[in-house]
């Protein structure tokens, strides 16, 4: 049996969201010329907001539009590091990385249940010591990443089942469960551990932690 640590990534361990700034890293060192089709991913923006697109969609199509179709391995993986080394050294939170450590000093288990992409996430996990991930996976064609999702955004509802299909295919006992997040849409995931923790709470979970009697902690 197993006793699990379950980190969100973005706002938990980091100060800000990491896809957005991905993108841009992205196109800043491999495309310049796709920031000009900024405009475009504004526009998917408004496309969300109004619901006319999911957040899967809106995913996808920013990908497309600053990073293109598809994009080699040997490309990404440079980048990749280089992006993670950026994220440790200027978003990371470091309280986040002592309880990272703390929850490691006890046996537990660290996994990053995440809606971040797993493709530049195993670059920041790594730094982190960390290899058990569940987040949003891309379709790939041979070495060559896509615009595309396979699957589920690891967002809301879709991060726990997520979580509850990875436990299950990796086989371990479930022991105890803590789970640290920043936002309300990881509700289902707060209910399902069986020690919630509400880090840098914003105010919807702020009051829903209250509400629940969940622990409430500020890292930022």
């Amino acid at each position: 049996m197993s006793d699990f640590a379950i980190y969100d990534m973005d706002r938990t361990i980091t100060r800000t969201g990491t896809y957005t700034n991905w993108l841009l890293f992205w196109a800043v060192r491999r495309a310049p010329w796709r920031l000009l089709l900024l405009p475009l991913a504004g526009i998917n923006g408004l496309l969300f907001v109004l619901k006319i697109i999911d957040r899967k969609r809106v995913k996808e199509l920013n990908q497309l539009v600053l990073m293109g179709r598809r994009v080699s391995r040997s490309q990404l993986a440079p980048t990749v590091e280089a992006y993670a080394d950026r994220v440790m050294a200027r978003n990371s939170l470091p309280k986040a990385l002592a309880q990272i450590a703390a929850d490691k000093a006890e046996g537990r288990r660290v996994v990053l249940a995440t809606a971040s992409h797993r493709f530049y996430v195993e670059g920041i996990a790594r730094r982190l010591g960390v290899t058990d991930i569940v987040a949003t996976n891309s379709i790939w064609h041979g070495d060559r990443l896509t615009w595309r999702l396979d699957g589920e955004n690891c967002y809301g509802p879709a991060k726990r089942d997520m979580v509850e299909a990875w436990l299950e295919a990796d086989g371990a006992e479930r022991g105890h469960v803590r789970f640290y997040s920043d936002h309300a849409t990881d509700a289902p995931m707060f209910d399902w551990a069986d020690e919630a923790v509400a880090v840098n709470a914003h105010p919807p979970l702020q009051r829903l932690a209250t509400e629940r009697g969940w622990r409430i902690e500020d890292w930022g």
